[in-house]
């Protein structure tokens, strides 16, 4: 199961990536000739079109089922990456990134309501955190093969980057299969009348426990039963995010919008920042995002047990507020030119072990929010709203970067910086103490009798 859903983020982290890596060859391309804020926009259009799926696939997601839309979304990533490998002008290379964000987005929605009902409650914190740390194990793949596709003695650069993009294709297709064997959520089945349904996966779970050797403990009687429903009207959805729990509301959209510009600035800026400022070749960037991927890593596996045994509200302050110190003392740094190629990547990795953390948190946060009935659209809605309040991040700082001034660069950083900031001093009132809890504790479903 973790591997199965966990290769969207993987998917996601090689997308962002190659995006980054591929830039000065976008740029230095006969074909497309991109200027810096092309890249930028495109990037936008991926995170744009991110948004668009994750409204309308969150929404079938609690209609349709986890499962079902695993496949469909999982399908439109599939087509549209392969497409951008023929894209032949900047509309054609915008239409393909913003086809593949809504396929990733749709994917976000669906994977996080399943992992939250799947996983157990004193481990949910640290597996949600690994899983989507696992961003990072694609941004260091992609990082491997942009060394040898942009390697101008080895490939041709312009075929290159086109070879990257198919190359997601490829890894879809194969988890594409080993998803038609993931059960559905046995609570999205017992909410939408399938008990039965639900019955058998869980029998299923228990018979694999047992063979292993584990002895279950008697399931105590039901303390209340849940009214089945087929669908959630829009009016209670907004009812509840914002009359039942506004002070949740509140804070999921600023940890979303701050890691979500947070990440898009610097991430999605990082190849051209090496190119313009320390004259490093496009060919040789990937070198410098492996480090960086292997701080994003290491950061939610390491500090994720803490998510589940000090709490959730602790570590989020703790995660965002190092961020956001950190970066804005790079940023100072880096304008006052006391920075190299190595050094500026040596201080992103650290700052990234604590935000990948930081970034994991909020969609754990999110997705244990809410009530069952409206989990993958509340992920949606968190996500499009921190998605598309971060989506212009990487246009902004192309312009900053494009204008070779590093203080108009420290500008972004800081703006960054204040926003992460900003979000650890909202959790001191407003974060929840989902620790070791089931999610009905955390949220009751509406349904609840």
């Amino acid at each position: 199961m973790v591997i199965a859903l966990g290769i969207t983020w993987i998917l996601d982290g090689l997308e962002v990536t190659l995006a980054g890596s591929v830039a000065g060859a976008l740029r230095e391309s006969p074909v497309l000739q991109f200027s810096a804020s092309d890249v930028g926009l495109a990037n936008s259009a991926y995170l744009v079109g991110a948004v668009g799926g994750a409204l309308f696939f969150g929404w079938l997601t609690d209609r349709w089922g986890r499962k079902r839309l695993f496949s469909i979304t999982l399908g439109v990533y599939l087509l549209a990456t392969a497409g951008t490998a023929f894209a032949w002008d900047l509309p054609s290379f915008a239409l393909m990134r913003f086809l593949t964000g809504a396929g990733i987005g749709g994917e976000y929605s669906a994977i996080n309501s399943a992992i939250q009902e799947l996983v157990p409650a004193r481990r949910r914190g640290w597996t949600d955190l690994a899983i989507n740390g696992s961003f990072w194990i694609g941004a260091a793949l992609a990082s491997g093969v942009s060394l040898i596709l942009l390697d101008p003695r080895i490939v041709d650069p312009e075929l290159g980057w086109r070879l990257a993009f198919f190359g997601g294709a490829a890894i879809g297709l194969v988890i594409l299969v080993l998803r038609r064997f993931l059960p559905e959520s046995p609570r999205w089945l017992a909410a939408h009348g399938r008990a039965e349904e639900a019955e058998r996966v869980l029998e299923d779970i228990e018979r694999r426990v047992a063979a292993d050797g584990h002895t279950l403990a008697p399931v105590p009687p039901a303390e209340a039963r849940v009214r089945p429903r087929r669908s959630t009207p829009m009016g209670e959805v907004f009812l509840t995010l914002f009359r039942v729990y506004p002070r949740r509301t509140f804070l999921c959209i600023l940890l979303m919008a701050a890691q979500a510009f947070f990440y898009n600035a610097i991430f999605f800026t990082y190849a051209m920042m090496l190119t313009d400022f320390y004259a490093v070749p496009s060919a040789h960037v990937g070198y410098y995002i492996l480090p960086f991927a292997a701080g994003n890593v290491l950061g939610p596996l390491l500090l994720g047990s803490l998510f589940d045994s000090w709490g959730r509200r602790p570590m989020i302050m703790l995660t965002y507020a190092l961020s956001g110190i950190l970066l804005a003392a790079t940023g100072f740094a880096f304008a006052a030119g006391l920075l190299t190629a190595t050094t500026q990547t040596l201080c992103w990795s650290v700052i990234f072990f604590f935000a990948s953390a930081a970034a994991s948190a909020a969609y754990l946060t999110v997705a244990e929010s809410f009530p069952l009935e409206m989990r993958a659209l509340a992920i949606a809605i968190f996500y499009a709203l921190g998605t598309l309040l971060g989506a212009g991040a990487p246009w902004i700082f192309g312009l900053l970067i494009e204008s070779g001034s590093r203080g108009q660069v420290l500008i972004g950083y800081l703006l960054g910086a204040a926003l992460m900031l900003l979000a650890a001093a909202v959790t001191k009132t407003h974060g929840i103490a989902a620790e070791r809890k089931a999610l009905e504790d955390v949220a009751r479903p509406l349904g609840w009798e």
